[in-house]
Order: C-alpha cells, then sequence, then structure tokens
C-alpha cells in the first residue's frame, strides 16, 4: 500500500506542476463562479421585492432550469480528457515505462497509484463545487443541506468513473490527441447506450445498465438510490481491471485465449453484480430531501401498504392509436422507470405489455392513409417503423378485457392477486403520462372496499355530468381524457332518478341548476336524502332562484334575486373574480395558496347566498363578492350593451354576499358536509377553460376542494409535502456585491496565480 501511495503523491505531483491542470481548475472555477453568482443574485432580487423563495436550495442547486450541479454535470466530460489523455501514454512515449516495468511495483500498484491520484484531483473539483455550498449553508436560512451533500457526492462518483475510463484509454496509446479523442468516444457511447438496441429485451438491459447519462440525477436531486451508487463503484472496478490487464499484457506476452478470459471473466462478473443491484428486492433508498420530493408521499405510502399478494400492470398499446409510443419495446425501460416510486413499495410488481391494433381516434393517420383499410394501415406502420415485435388483433384479446369504453386508447390494467382491476389512463395534456394523484387513485380502488360515488340528479334540465356542451360538466366529472377528471381521482358516477328514492351507495348528491320545478314527491326525496346526513353539491343560477330555494329548504339558505354585478373596466359587470375569505383559506389546503398567488375563481352571473336565522347548519362563506361596489341587479339582463346602474328604489341592496357556502352539522357519529354556490357556470366545461385578460383563473382548485371535503378526504388523494423552509436569504444586495466579486473573478484569478507560480518556479528549477 506505501508503493501505491509513493506512486498516487508523485503522480499528483505531476498533475499540480502540469499548467493544464491548473489551467482546468481556473475555468472550472470561473465557469461555476459565474452560474452561482447568476442564479444567487436572481434569489436576491426577488427577496429585494419582499416575495419569500421557494425551495431556494434545490432551485440554485438542483433544478434542471439551471440549477449549478445538472450545469457542472455537463461539463465534467470536457474536462476530464485532458486531464487523463497523458497519465500512461506519456510513460510509454517517454520510456519512463520501462524504468517501472525493471522495478519492483507490479501493475496494480501502478495502475491504482495514478487512479488514486486523479481521484484526489477530482476531489479538488468537487471541493471547488463544495466551497459555493458551504457559502449557500452560511447565507440561505435552513438550507437543505443534505441534497447539497449527495450532489456533490454524485459529482464525484462521476468523476471517479470518468478517470477510471480515461486511465483505461491512456494505457491503449503513446499518443495523447489519440487517448483524448478515444476518451470522449467512450463517454459518448456511454451516455447515449440507454438509447441502443431497447426493443431486443436481452441487449436493452446492458446498454441500458451501461450508460452512464441519468446516473447522477438521482443524487443530484437528493436520492442515493444502491442500484445508481453501485454502479460507479462497479464502472470503476471494470476499467481499472482492463487497465492492469493491458499493463499485463504489455508487459508480459500472453495467449489470446488468457487475454479473452481476462477481460471475459471481470466484465462478466461486473454485469452479473450489476443486475443483480437492479434487482427491485435487493435495491435501497435514501431519500436526503426536507420534503422528501424523490418518495411517494405519506398518502400513496398508506394506499401502498394495503396493497398484499402480486400485483401486475398490463399495458395495452393498440399501434394504430396517437399514444402508442408510451409503451413500444423500445421506450421499455423509461416507462417501467415512471413506476419505480411505486416498485419500491412493492418490489414484486409485474409489468406486461400487450400489442395490438383496432381502429381508434388518430386525425393523424386519418390525413396519411385516407384511403387504407386498417390491416393496411398497421402493415404500412410495420414497415415504416421496422416494428418486429407481435402485433395482435383486438379479437384476439377482448376475452382478456374490454377497451371499448376506453375508445381502443392507450391504457394500463392494474391488477390485484385477487382479481380486482382497475383502468389507469393516459391523457391530452403535454405530460400524458399518469403522475402520482392518479396512479394512487387508480391503485386505492383497489384497496378499499368503495370509493365514493358521486350521483347527479337528471330529468329537469340540470347540468349533465356526460355532456361535453359548454354549460355541462363532464370534462371535471367523468372526461377521461383529463387528468384532473374526478373520475381520474378516484370518483365514481351515477345518474339519479328522483322517482325513486336515492340509492344507499350515493356519497355525494349533485343537484346542478335544475331548471324544471320538481313535484312534491321528488323535493320529499331530496329532502329525506338531506335529513339522512347525506352529503351534497347544489348548484344554482338567479333565473332559477325560486326552484333553487324549494330544494334548499331544509338547509336554511336561499338564493337572493337579482344578479350580482360591479363596475368595472375591463371585465363584463355580472363577471365576478373572488379569492377566497379569510375562513376560506383555512377550509381547504387547495384553496390557501390562491391568496398569495394572487389567484381567483370566476362567476358570470352568480346570485348572492343568505343564510336563514333558523339554518340547522353552521355556514362558512367560502367565496363573497366585494363589501363595496358590488349590487344585486334586478332590472337589467343585457350586460354588453348598457352598463348597469345602482338604484336601491328597486330594492337592489349593496354589500357582500357568500357565492360559496360550506354547510356543516353532526348527526349521530357522522359530519353532514353540504356545498352551495349561488352560479353553476363556475364548475362548467366551458367556464374551466376560458381565458380572460388580467385574469389568473384557477377554477380546479375549488373543485378538488370541494369534492376532497364532501368525501371526507377520501379522494383526490393528498399529494402534499412539507412546506419548504429555505425561504429567506441573511444577506443583501450591498454585501452580495463584494462575494459577487470573490467568486466571479478573485478566486478563479487567484487559481491561474497559483498555477503560473508553480509553472515558472518549476522551470526555473
Amino acid at each position: 500500500m506505501k508503493t501505491t501511495l509513493k506512486i498516487a503523491k508523485t503522480e499528483l505531483q505531476v498533475l499540480f506542476y502540469s499548467p493544464v491542470a491548473w489551467l482546468i481548475l481556473m475555468i472550472f472555477t470561473f465557469q461555476i463562479g459565474f452560474l452561482f453568482t447568476q442564479n444567487f443574485e436572481g434569489m436576491i432580487r426577488v427577496q429585494s421585492m419582499k416575495i419569500d423563495l421557494v425551495n431556494a436550495t434545490q432551485s440554485l442547486f438542483s433544478s434542471a432550469w439551471g440549477g449549478i450541479y445538472p450545469k457542472v454535470q455537463s461539463y465534467l466530460y470536457l474536462y476530464m480528457p485532458l486531464l487523463t489523455m497523458s497519465i500512461m501514454s506519456r510513460e510509454y512515449s517517454s520510456g519512463s515505462i520501462k524504468l517501472l516495468y525493471s522495478s519492483p511495483i507490479t501493475n496494480s500498484q501502478i495502475i491504482l497509484g495514478k487512479y488514486i491520484a486523479l481521484l484526489l484531483f477530482g476531489l479538488t473539483l468537487t471541493l471547488t463545487v463544495a466551497i459555493f455550498a458551504l457559502f449557500t449553508m452560511s447565507t440561505l436560512i435552513n438550507t437543505d443541506i443534505a441534497p447539497l451533500l449527495t450532489g456533490v457526492l454524485g459529482l464525484f462518483l462521476l468523476l471517479s468513473a470518468y478517470s477510471a475510463v480515461g486511465l483505461f484509454m491512456s494505457s491503449l496509446t503513446s499518443y495523447n490527441i489519440v487517448a483524448a479523442i478515444g476518451t470522449l468516444c467512450v463517454f459518448a457511447l456511454m451516455n447515449f447506450g440507454r438509447g441502443l438496441w431497447q426493443d431486443i429485451p436481452f441487449v436493452r438491459e446492458i446498454t441500458y445498465w451501461l450508460a452512464i447519462n441519468g446516473r447522477v440525477d438521482t443524487f443530484i436531486a437528493g436520492l442515493i438510490t444502491s442500484e445508481d451508487f453501485f454502479y460507479f463503484i462497479l464502472v470503476d472496478v471494470l476499467f481499472i481491471a482492463f487497465t492492469i490487464f493491458r499493463l499485463q499484457a504489455v508487459r508480459k506476452k500472453q495467449s489470446g485465449l488468457q487475454h479473452l478470459m481476462r477481460f471475459g471473466g471481470v466484465t462478466l462478473l461486473v454485469f452479473l453484480a450489476g443486475y443483480i443491484s437492479t434487482l427491485p428486492a435487493l435495491k435501497g433508498y435514501y431519500d436526503s430531501t426536507y420534503q422528501k420530493r424523490n418518495t411517494l408521499t405519506a398518502s400513496s405510502q398508506a394506499i401502498m401498504a394495503k396493497l398484499d399478494g402480486d400485483f401486475t400492470i398490463t399495458t395495452y398499446v393498440n399501434m394504430l392509436e396517437g399514444n402508442n409510443f408510451i409503451g413500444l419495446p423500445a421506450a421499455y425501460k423509461g416507462d417501467v422507470a415512471s413506476f419505480e416510486k411505486y416498485i419500491r413499495f412493492k418490489p414484486e410488481t409485474k409489468m406486461r405489455y400487450v400489442y395490438y391494433y383496432h381502429d381508434a381516434e388518430n386525425p393523424i393517420l386519418d390525413r396519411q392513409f385516407p384511403n387504407l383499410n386498417t390491416e393496411q394501415r398497421l402493415d404500412t406502420l410495420k414497415k415504416f417503423n421496422k416494428w418486429d415485435f407481435d402485433i395482435v388483433p383486438y379479437s384476439a384479446i377482448q376475452d382478456e378485457v374490454d377497451l371499448s369504453d376506453e375508445d381502443f386508447r392507450f391504457v394500463r390494467v392494474l391488477e390485484r392477486e385477487n382479481g380486482r382491476k382497475t383502468f389507469l389512463r393516459v391523457f391530452n395534456d403535454m405530460v400524458r403520462v399518469p403522475t402520482e394523484s392518479e396512479i394512487s387513485a387508480a391503485i386505492k380502488r383497489l384497496v378499499i372496499d368503495q370509493l365514493p360515488v358521486v350521483g347527479f340528479v337528471s330529468g329537469h334540465g340540470e347540468r349533465d355530468s356526460k355532456s361535453s356542451q359548454d354549460r355541462d360538466y363532464k370534462t371535471i366529472t367523468q372526461e377521461k381524457t383529463f387528468r384532473y377528471s374526478m373520475v381520474n381521482q378516484g370518483f365514481d358516477f351515477k345518474e339519479i332518478d328522483l322517482t325513486k328514492d336515492i340509492p344507499a351507495d350515493i356519497n355525494i348528491l349533485v343537484v346542478a341548476n335544475p331548471r324544471k320545478n320538481y313535484s312534491e314527491s321528488e323535493l320529499q326525496i331530496l329532502h329525506r336524502y338531506v335529513e339522512k346526513g347525506g352529503n351534497m353539491l347544489l348548484t344554482g343560477e338567479p333565473e332559477q332562484a325560486a326552484i333553487f330555494n324549494e330544494i334548499a329548504r331544509p338547509l336554511g339558505v336561499t338564493l337572493e334575486e337579482g344578479v350580482l354585478v360591479k363596475q368595472q373596466e375591463a371585465l363584463q359587470p355580472d363577471l365576478l373574480t373572488l379569492q377566497p375569505t379569510a375562513a376560506g383559506a383555512d377550509f381547504s389546503f387547495y384553496l390557501k395558496p390562491l391568496i398569495s398567488r394572487q389567484e381567483v375563481i370566476t362567476m358570470p352571473g352568480a346570485g348572492g347566498l343568505v343564510v336563514t336565522k333558523d339554518s340547522p347548519f353552521k355556514a362558512t362563506a367560502l367565496f363573497a363578492s366585494d363589501s363595496s361596489g358590488t349590487w344585486n341587479e334586478l332590472q337589467q339582463g343585457n350586460f354588453i350593451d348598457a352598463k348597469p346602474a345602482f338604484d336601491p328604489e328597486l330594492g337592489e341592496k349593496q354589500g357582500a354576499r357568500p357565492t360559496v357556502l360550506a354547510l356543516s352539522r353532526t348527526l349521530g357519529k357522522k359530519e353532514q358536509k353540504i356545498l352551495v354556490t349561488g352560479d353553476a357556470d363556475w364548475i362548467s366545461n366551458s367556464e374551466l377553460f376560458i381565458q380572460r385578460n388580467q385574469v389568473n383563473a384557477v377554477n380546479f382548485s375549488l373543485v378538488s376542494a370541494a369534492f376532497s371535503w364532501l368525501s371526507d378526504g377520501e379522494v383526490p388523494v393528498d399529494m402534499r409535502l412539507k412546506d419548504p423552509i429555505d425561504k429567506t436569504l441573511r444577506i443583501g444586495e450591498s454585501s452580495w456585491t463584494y462575494f459577487s466579486i470573490l467568486f466571479k473573478i478573485i478566486i478563479p484569478l487567484g487559481m491561474l496565480a497559483i498555477g503560473l507560480i508553480i509553472w515558472i518556479r518549476r522551470r526555473g528549477r
């Protein structure tokens, strides 16, 4: 060991006597200093505007959109070939390798000594990064320290792998430039390995494991996995062993079979160890972040804890449908990785893929091949895309699963050992694939006896939960292609006919703006549902106030006559843009952020709600109109051609009116919950997506808050993390000016000066 360390010391001296090493340090420090000061100045400016920072540690160091660590990761592969290209090749070109051979030093000692020297130089580079991390710890209150350390660890491990590769390539040639170019080629191959031959099952396991890109991303994000940690160790071992074998081959003549056995044997051992490290049951995880961002939320973990027995995710890919690219064999490893958070808690999860074809909505194919039938389209796509995997007709699998209700779109079936199944869909948005909220909601269907069932009363002109017309509610209730639709968040739906009693399995009854009077018997059925303690969502419009008030009579709530209006220049007078009341912000975590983000919900043509003194419910006003400048307009209905005018003689009254009320009372051991709104359009298909100038509307927040409350918190699944605590800097703009100069100019120039002094003194000797 002493000999190895002496070689390392000598090699380290050679490195630091070289101007190349100091030039690398100077440029590296300047780049990081520039990036750091740029990002830090941004946080200084935000704080100067009295705005709290959000996840400042992550934004500064780990963010994919400008974080320090991802940028450093992208630079390192350029520096290491310059550093390693001569570490062995100069021994060949100068002839000093013969002196090493003639000395009592083993090949392993030579290579390990040089490798240790490279590691120590790599440690110097990572410590340079650590300077900025230490500065952040001292200036950012409640810095999330652990992810900073895991990021530094990841960068050091990356440098160790690059050093091992560079050392091996340098051992192959006496030409420095050839060694550098060869090292870059290997880096390129390792970076692009994940895209090679991914449609061949056995080969993709090898190329995917060998790929180095993405391995450091987990460390940078604050997550240490045993698979990624052992990957770097095994890559180091592989290339160090190759280098030792290479030196032995030069030093002592051996047969080709001996070379093959040595190189092939260590390769097989490393691949076997790598394969074992990827087995889900053997993988370990450590999420170092304060918020545990890389781990399932507590709610999702509770769901997974109930998922006993075998669990299978079967992906049905219609090759004639537009989302087929998500589940292609070439995308298999990435697709499985999207479920890794769940596989962590259920290692025995099985992933199965079925490829079939059936006519489906696909405008692109319709335009490209308007005259081809189904089989001809498939045959053309197979030839064009070189698909050589089995694709069966839907008739071959229709006994296994009915995909007609899913419109033959890309879909997954989640199935437990006990036979319970549910669908997990993709969505028509930029993300496409389901996130934790949708996956956990789907799994929850498998582990509880019954998820909340929402009953929509129909037959009297109510808003329809299955219609896509502007005024109706399909988007937020039963639109399967919309991510935030309640059917994708864990709810089931039924239509309710009031000619008979409301079924006992209805958890939430929705009465959405009926336009026709209910008969006495129908009103009795509704009122009886309320008397028994059923939860309900009741929405109304001022034009149907009389019908609404008959329904709401047992609640002690009435809908005031007239439309609430306000004189405003940029918007229609009858459009209310509302922020939650203080009680509303405390009512739900979905509503609280609206105040700090300056977000609103919109209610066009709303009426004010009045709670009578004899109401048996506790009423909480979640949203209300302004206390000044708003009144109930009684005479004018056309707000486009003329502006309304306040006329108290007609009975119009100014002042704040609740437009959303949460009613609650205790009946036995159950808390009854009823949400009442003086507008029915706020949840409609058109209002949820309409864009208005200067209006930042988030009606979805009220939808989530309402259905979460009415379902007693069952669904949507609570995706909250801990609130970030790293949001305040101790340093101001004046003090930062000096540190900015230090990081961008003084430290890099100091590195350059040290390097020049050492080089000049060395030349003088």
